[in-house]
This record gives structure tokens, C-alpha cells and sequence, in this order.
């Protein structure tokens, strides 16, 4: 799919007929999103900090081979459209187009979108106020000036850009993905307040059949004082009515390790017995997190639920929501200081994960070297790592060590690594060890005001996933959704 967001920069009462018209003259659908009540709609949703949810919606929308998308002029009544614009040509990963009655004026126009230079900046339409008219000037980047004829239709239509995965189709896809998955997932954390409300969203959301464990009179108790309205289909299941259930199989799983008397004082334990229901086939995933330590939520799973078969370890991933697109970071939370064959391992997951949710890999290996720049023990790891994937895994684009800004900076990949095809491009990082991927996964949420989605557990035989004890309740949400996605191809 290939959208044009065209953006008017002067005030006409009939932008609307001039964005149709182009529209019926290049064979593509036409979105006003908020024309009429739609404008007011935006204003809603901008003056409630409730504009990603509107765009999220529209983005959802766009399924035509290729549409044409009517942006927000600015003026006095819209000091938000530089804003939406941008997160509209971000979120449909559109090229934009200017229409303007002075197209000589590209680079004023571009500026807010990264210049002329950009690959966003397609150019710019020189129309008048009154109409679209039957003949249009695209007055490309490079400064040629084309007749709008059929030749450069084609060639705009067959044009191939890589497509980026944005925040916006990203959580899209995933609740789309998870309301078709229909999985059962537990949550340990059952009378957690922001556990209550996730829960009571995915359930009415159909992202999942949500199984919470915890006594009904205290859950039902913190869910009204946090105005919560439970769905009547939603699973409250008291720890104590089912956990006899599990000595037997857990004695068993953990055979020679725990007793029936020790596996029952486990049980005790939400985690574990949540652990537990997944290991038997009782649920599809589990998430907990909100109150317990990682270690709380990730050690009965390695004791119960174990690594697939097809891996010796377990790491984990974040999808950083970036303004332009959707990165995973890994390992962040998992491997304190990885070999290079367990590095190897953690980026073939990471791959694999970023796969499952529609990002095509391209891995870079980070290091403080990028090449053969730098030497030392560290930057050998990364490179033995490298040959090890490009053994195991040859149809994977990798490449590394690379430097962070190598890695995800066109202009710097090309001039550091002229002959990779990953530098400058890539969407899945991998961390030499622990310190520095939650370090720079942190500083980059933080700094940038960056959404990020896990950490995803990666390498269990079930889905089984931790919260960050800071989780808001959005992030819960979308941490049950991508277990429910998981447990589709556990």
C-alpha cells in the first residue's frame, strides 16, 4: 500500500474538491478524515491527549493499493495542524506532497519534515484556490518541473520505497492480531488496580479471554474504587479452588526438585501456580510484572515451562514505538553478559519476533567499533557473533559491530559502512550484554518520550511475559495483546 498525504498551504474553502480531483487523476482513493464533524472530532481528541487513539483509527482504515489523504491546513483555528500533519505522514508512512499556489516555496514547506533531502518530501502540486484544474505541475525535489501525465503516474505507482513499520499500524496490527488470536491469558496479579483495568479493556476488546487470580470480593472491591466496570465474561479464579490441582503435574515437572509438600507451599504463590495453568494447557499466556520483580515472573517459567527445543537460552525484546517507525531492541532485560553464541541466538530471536509482528529484519550488532575501527575482546565477541548467525541463519540480513548511530543514521552507515546493507537501515538492534541495551533502552524512552512495548520474553516453550513495575495501564494492554500473538505460534 502506498498513501500521499497532500498538505495545503494556503486557505481555500474548496481544498477538499482540489485533493478529489488529484485523487480521480492519479486512480487513487480519497480519505478526508477530518472533514465536517471530523474536525471537531480532532480538536477532541487533541485537546484530551487522545490524538494517537484518532490516528490509530484512521491508519486502521487505509487498505487501498493507494489512497490519497487529505491533511490539515494550518491557520489560526488549527495551531495543531504542523503536529497531526506530521504524525499523519508518520503513521501511514505517506509521502507528502504540498499543494500550494506558489510551488517555488518547496523548501519552506519541507522543512518540517526533514527538508527536501527527506524521503518523505515528494514535492509539491501547483494548483490555484479555486480548483485542481485540468493540468497540475509536480514540481519534484530535485527541482524539475513535470506535466502530470500518465507516464509519471506509473512511474510514481511503481516506484519502490521501504515501507517502515509505524506506531500507529504497529499497535493497529497487534490488537488486530490478538482479537483474532483469541487466547486465554492469565494474569498472577489479579488485585492489582492497573492489572484490574487492563484486563477489564482486553476483555472488552475481545484482544483476550483475561483470567484473573485473586479473590473475588477483594477484585471486584478495587475495581469499583478505581471505577472499573468488570465484563460479565471475564474469568476471576480464587488461588485456593484450583491449586491442589497442580501439586501432582508441578511435583512431577520438577522431578527430584520439589516434593508434594514443597509444591504445595509453592502454589501458594500466584506466579507459580499462573505458571503452572500454562505448563498444563489451562491458558495461553501469562503476564505479571506490575508488583513482582523479574526474577519473580521469569524463574518459575525456566523451572516449569522451559526453553523450545530450538534454543538454549531465554532473552527478550522491546519494539521501541520511534515517531517514524517501530525498532526492536534486544537483549534488554534478560542475559547479563552473553557469549558470542548466545548473542548470536538472541539476535536469530529478535529476528524472528520482529517477523511476527510485520518489521522485515534487518539486524545490526551493536559495539562501540563499528567494522574494523576499533579492537578489543568486546568487539570480537560481536564479530564472532556475526559469522555465527550468518551460519545458522543465512537468509538474515545482518551485519556488525556497528555503532549505534552506524546502525540507524543513513548517512552515517554509508559513510562508515559504504558496503553494508544493513547500516543506516536497521530496525533490530542487539546489545553486546545487559548494561548497555537497558541502559540505552531506557535513555531512549526516557529522553525522547518514546513508547516502549515489553520486554517480550523470547525462547519459551509457552509466552510467557514481565512488566516493568511502572507499567501504565496502555502498557499492559498491549503486553497481554502480544502474549495472546505469541501463544498463536508458541
Amino acid at each position: 500500500m502506498k498513501a500521499l498525504l497532500l498538505i495545503p498551504t494556503f486557505q481555500s474553502d474548496n481544498f477538499s474538491t482540489i485533493a478529489e480531483n488529484f485523487a480521480k487523476a492519479i486512480g487513487a482513493s480519497f480519505l478526508s478524515p477530518f472533514a465536517a464533524q471530523g474536525e471537531q472530532q480532532l480538536r477532541q481528541a487533541v485537546s484530551a491527549a487522545k490524538l494517537d487513539e484518532l490516528l490509530e483509527s484512521i491508519v486502521a482504515t487505509q487498505t487501498e493499493a493507494l489512497s490519497v489523504v487529505q491533511g490539515v491546513p494550518a491557520s489560526a483555528a488549527t495551531p495543531y495542524a504542523s503536529r497531526v500533519n506530521g504524525d499523519l505522514a508518520n503513521g501511514l508512512d505517506a509521502d507528502v506532497l504540498f499543494v500550494s499556489q506558489n510551488a517555488d516555496e518547496l523548501a519552506v514547506f519541507a522543512a518540517a519534515f526533514g527538508g527536501t533531502g527527506s524521503s518523505r518530501v515528494l514535492g509539491v502540486i501547483a494548483a490555484d484556490a479555486d480548483d485542481f484544474g485540468d493540468v497540475a505541475v509536480w514540481a519534484t525535489v530535485n527541482g524539475d518541473a513535470l506535466q502530470l501525465n500518465d507516464e509519471v503516474i506509473d512511474c510514481y505507482k511503481a516506484a519502490k520505497r521501504e515501507k517502515k513499520l509505524s506506531p500507529y499500524a504497529f499497535r493497529n496490527q497487534v490488537v488486530k492480531k490478538a482479537q483474532s488470536a483469541k487466547k486465554r491469558i492469565v494474569l498472577p496479579e489479579g488485585d492489582e488496580p492497573r492489572t484490574i483495568e487492563a484486563a477489564a479493556i482486553c476483555q472488552s476488546r475481545g484482544i483476550a479471554q483475561c483470567v484473573l487470580l485473586g479473590e473475588r470480593a477483594t477484585i471486584e472491591a478495587v475495581a469499583a474504587a478505581r471505577g472499573v466496570s468488570l465484563p460479565a465474561d471475564i474469568e476471576i479464579i480464587e488461588p485456593a479452588s484450583i491449586a491442589d490441582k497442580y501439586v501432582a503435574p508441578m511435583v512431577e515437572r520438577r522431578k527430584g526438585k520439589v516434593d508434594e509438600a514443597g509444591a504445595k507451599q509453592a502454589l501458594t504463590d500466584t506466579v507459580v501456580l499462573g505458571t503452572m495453568m500454562l505448563h498444563m494447557g489451562d491458558v495461553d499466556g501469562l503476564v505479571s510484572g506490575a508488583v513482582h520483580t523479574t526474577a519473580d515472573t521469569i524463574r518459575p517459567a525456566f523451572q516449569l515451562i522451559k526453553t523450545a527445543p530450538q534454543y538454549s537460552l531465554v532473552s527478550s525484546v522491546f519494539f521501541m514505538l520511534l515517531p517514524e517507525q517501530v525498532v526492536v531492541y534486544g537483549d534488554c532485560a534478560v542475559n547479563p553478559n552473553p557469549t558470542a553464541e548466545q548473542l548470536a541466538e538472541i539476535a536469530i530471536q529478535s529476528a524472528e519476533s520482529a517477523k511476527a509482528f510485520g518489521i522485515d529484519p534487518k539486524v545490526a550488532m551493536i559495539s562501540y567499533s563499528t567494522m574494523n575501527s576499533g579492537a578489543g575482546e568486546d568487539v570480537e565477541t560481536v564479530k564472532a557473533a556475526v559469522q555465527i548467525i550468518r551460519e545458522k541463519a543465512p537468509e538474515l540480513k545482518v551485519d556488525g559491530p556497528l555503532q549505534f548511530d552506524a546502525a540507524t543514521v543513513a548517512n552515517v552507515g554509508k559513510q562508515k559502512a559504504p558496503n553494508s546493507a544493513v547500516a543506516g537501515e536497521a530496525n533490530v538492534l542487539i546489545f553486546p550484554d545487559l548494561n548497555t541495551g537497558n541502559t540505552t533502552y531506557k535513555a531512549v524512552q526516557r529522553t525522547a518520550d518514546v513508547v516502549s512495548v515489553g520486554p517480550m520474553l523470547q525462547g519459551l516453550n509457552k509466552p510467557v511475559n514481565d512488566l516493568s513495575r511502572g507499567a501504565l495501564v496502555d502498557d499492559i494492554v498491549y503486553t497481554i495483546a502480544l502474549t495472546a500473538i505469541q501463544a498463536i505460534g508458541e
